[in-house]
């Protein structure tokens, strides 16, 4: 998370901006070469294609819940059990939730997804659908919801640089790599299947780069607004208490309603009186 490695992105995006608006035909092109290698026409291969892609999905998406489940975990232990020392820093769990729910949850897929109205590759008449293909620059188009741009999959992918930038300094440059890969991969797999463009998959690394990279500087970096593990742990145990005296004062008052209910007194009543009838009968047939 260095200002070098935020320059390169920067002049990723500038660059991939300016390609892909100047020459928007370089999407359709690529989405082109895979919408013909995976035609049911070219048997096996296509099938390949389309199977590799599928389980590269699937396997992309265990990799992301067991990287982010130790920190749910580790979250939820401390909320339910407040006076436990966690077993992962509170930075740690702060910075690595709130860059997934950001970048790939509000930013890619409740936000652009739903706004930016590209439609997808397998949508466009091109390729056997009813929609006009439009540049990634331009927002209004004939898609209405989850639509092209960004790619939530590649975005959630690219989210792996976070976990990497917690890795222990040695083994940093190797884990972005590995992030890295993996993002592509998985944003080749949307590709393949006409999920989504080039352009889309580049913006969803973009942006979710720069997610984690702000929020990296604003927890640990910048001297004005770093945090400590331990201010985190402790607003983590006042929130606990504070769950809990919510859900007493819920119990409570519920059963506080359900003793002053007249219908529910007169019901109560009723039961006890059925349940001595049944008792003295049962009682004068022994």
């Amino acid at each position: 998370m260095t200002r070098t490695a935020l320059i390169v992105v920067l002049l990723i995006a500038v660059g991939s901006g300016l390609v892909f608006a100047l020459y928007p035909a370089i999407d359709l092109s690529i989405a082109r070469v895979f919408y013909e290698a995976t035609n049911p026409g070219n048997g096996k291969m296509a099938h390949l294609l389309l199977l590799s892609a599928s389980i590269l999905r699937k396997v992309g998406l265990w990799i992301e819940i067991l990287l982010i489940a130790p920190t749910i975990i580790a979250l939820l232990v401390k909320l339910l059990l407040p006076r436990t020392t966690m077993f992962i820093p509170g930075r740690a769990i702060l910075f690595l939730v709130a860059s997934l729910i950001i970048g790939p949850g509000l930013l890619a897929n409740a936000g652009l997804k739903n706004d930016w109205e590209r439609p997808r590759p397998g949508q466009l008449v091109q390729f056997g659908g009813k929609q006009h293909f439009v540049p990634w620059w331009q927002p209004i188009g004939d898609c209405r919801k989850n639509c092209s741009f960004v790619s939530g999959e590649a975005s959630a992918a690219f989210w792996t640089i976070a976990p990497a930038a917690l890795m222990p300094p040695q083994w940093r440059p190797l884990a972005y790599c590995a992030a890295i890969t993996f993002g592509s991969i998985i944003s080749l797999a949307r590709i393949v299947v006409a999920g989504h463009f080039l352009s889309d998959a580049i913006f969803a690394g973009v942006f979710t780069f720069l997610v984690v990279w702000l929020l990296y500087a604003v927890i640990y970096r910048w001297k004005s607004t770093k945090l400590d593990d331990g201010t985190i742990e402790q607003a983590l145990e006042r929130c606990s208490a504070h769950c809990r005296a919510i859900y007493c004062r819920i119990i409570r008052s519920t059963a506080d309603r359900h003793s002053s209910d007249p219908a529910t007194g007169r019901n109560d009543d009723n039961a006890i009186r059925a349940n001595r009838t049944d008792g003295a009968r049962t009682t004068n047939r022994a």
